[in-house]
């Protein structure tokens, strides 16, 4: 027993440790949500010794199915230690570029819905990282005493572990993945519905059996993490496609393109696994209206799914309200209605009921969130304008937030406050979101991730971007420089009256940077004082860019 001391072979040399506990302290309560002291001090103070991959990248190749891919022989030998949890209770396996965390949300609402005890599993978080495990009825994130008292539990097996494995153990592995499997084997779940972070064939949570697998979901495959899953859409679905296990039926969100879809149904063939498209023939939904309830806007949508062939799936919902907003939110919502239908023809009790109240009860913190007045002034902000955040972070999540913004908001002024990661396809997510409606703002800011900058894009670097692609497109702008947020409405007049003129009648586009590191909800106050100087207000004003900018946003809230 090693007590509160951490393990001899993650030992370092005392100058290198000391400015890596300072690095970490600095990112703490960022990543622990406020929850670095009390209960769960020593647990995030364990952890942040370990490699943490969110926060500094993902190596090259290290999703792959190949030499450069991560081991999970030491994730299974670190189950082994903790009594093989993820063999104790049945699971449904989603991994996608996007939409994962979306369709993990739907399924685990539907089968709670159900009556059922269900444990879920999802990365990252915003506000906690108690957020990526929740287990009962409720679906909110585990309790503190009940992660505290399970780590105090597990912690000298997991010593053991990381010393046999000579340090080489992941923040990912043992913090949440290992944990959670045997959080939800003590907790008796009915079953887990667990995410995958990074890939599939080489992620930490793809020990899942087929044995326990009840099904195999993969809802998109895009770009996102491209290095690290092979350099090309094909690698990165022979990766996603690495969660199909032997005889187990997949679902299949999309769309996908002709090449993509035959990669996953190739690996299906292989495993003798029956294959169910969420967009294929016999599936047909759409949107019927945007509708608003309390301040909050939900879609009302037609879903039907008849599948009669592999495996047969029948539901018709005529009027269902989305809290989740988009066209790719009720595709996620179709192809979670489709891994239900899969597990009722598996002998699981599963009403049409359910599924629609599962369905409709979803709603997901920074995923089109339109905050109420309430919440906007809790930040400070006083605005008639509208705040609406967004974790967007790809170009297609970017085209997505577009088509909300156009479906919600047709008309009327807009501004962008944007903040990302380093590894981001920034251009293409720049030129997605200026090919709709042209924002009459962007402010770009920096968003630290997990807790730290080493990964985070500094602003006066994505102003750059942003102006190439407005030049790309025709679009005029005024760089009116850094803005701190704290500037008084003379001073962003003054910004703007010394801004030179459009040719064209249509006022430039206003690009600017917040000057100060990190982001600060002032920055949303400063783009409604932009707004209204050009006397646009009142508007829309996004915040988008990052999960972690608006895990942001949502604790400068919650301070309030």
């Amino acid at each position: 027993m090693l007590g509160h001391r951490f393990p001899t072979a993650l030992r370092l040399p005392h100058g290198l440790l000391q400015r890596r506990s300072i690095m970490a302290r600095r990112g703490l309560t960022i990543m622990a949500g406020g929850e670095a002291e009390g209960p769960l001090a020593g647990f995030f103070d364990y952890m942040e010794r370990l490699r943490n991959y969110e926060r500094s990248g993902v190596p090259r190749g290290a999703g792959t199915d190949s030499d450069d891919g991560f081991d999970l022989g030491r994730m299974r030998r670190l189950l082994r230690r903790l009594g093989d949890p993820h063999t104790h209770f049945p699971a449904v396996h989603i991994a996608g570029t996007k939409g994962k965390g979306s369709t993990a949300a739907f399924l685990s609402n539907i089968m709670r819905a159900q009556g059922y005890n269900v444990g879920c599993y999802s990365s990252p978080h915003l506000l906690t990282i108690r957020e990526r495990i929740s287990v009962g009825n409720d679906g909110g994130p585990v309790p503190v005493r009940l992660l505290s008292d399970l780590f105090d539990e597990a912690k000298k097996a997991i010593d053991e572990a990381i010393e046999s494995e000579n340090g080489s153990l992941t923040h990912f592995e043992v913090v949440f993945t290992a944990l959670s499997f045997l959080l939800f084997s003590q907790q008796n779940v009915d079953i887990a519905i667990i995410e995958a972070g990074l890939g599939g064939a080489r992620d930490a949570t793809n020990v899942i059996r087929s044995t326990e697998l009840a099904a195999s979901v993969i809802t998109t495959v895009g770009r996102e993490h491209l290095v690290a899953l092979g350099g090309s859409l094909q690698s990165i679905a022979i990766a996603k496609s690495g969660i199909i296990k032997q005889g187990r039926p997949v679902v299949i969100g999309g769309p996908f393109s002709e090449d993509i879809e035959q990669i996953i149904r190739d690996r299906a063939f292989l495993t003798q696994s029956p294959v169910i498209s969420a967009c294929g023939h016999g599936i047909k939904s759409f949107t019927k209206c945007i509708d608003w309830d309390n301040g909050k806007p939900y879609q009302r949508c037609y879903i039907s799914i008849k599948i009669s062939r592999d495996v047969p799936l029948s539901i018709e919902m005529h009027d269902i309200n989305l809290q989740l907003l988009g066209d790719h939110q009720r595709q996620n919502a179709v192809t979670a209605a489709c891994a239900a239908l899969c597990l009722c023809s598996q002998g699981w009790d599963i009403s049409d009921a359910s599924i629609q109240a599962g369905l409709e009860e979803t709603q997901l913190p920074g995923r089109s969130q339109f905050l109420t007045a309430e919440e906007a002034s809790a930040l400070g902000f006083d605005s008639a304008s509208t705040v609406l955040i967004d974790g967007a972070h790809t170009e297609e999540s970017a085209k997505a937030l577009s088509g909300v913004i156009k479906t919600v908001r047709p008309e009327g002024p807009l501004a962008l406050v944007v903040g990302m990661a380093s590894d981001k396809e920034h251009l293409a997510f720049a030129e997605q979101l200026l090919s709709g409606q042209t924002p009459d703002v962007v402010l770009l800011t920096e968003a630290s991730v997990a807790g730290g900058t080493s990964r985070a894009m500094p602003a006066s670097s994505l102003k750059e971007v942003w102006i190439a692609a407005a030049r790309d497109r025709g679009i005029e702008y005024v760089d009116i420089g850094g803005v701190s947020g704290a500037e008084t409405p003379e001073h962003i007049s003054d910004l703007l009256d010394c801004s030179p003129s459009s040719n064209s009648g249509r006022k430039p586009m206003v690009i600017g940077c917040q000057d100060v590191a990190p982001f600060s909800s002032n920055l949303i106050v400063a783009a409604s004082q932009l707004l209204e100087s050009r006397g646009t207000a009142p508007g829309l004003i996004c915040v988008t860019g990052s999960l972690h900018l608006v895990g942001a946003v949502l604790q400068q809230m919650g301070r309030h």
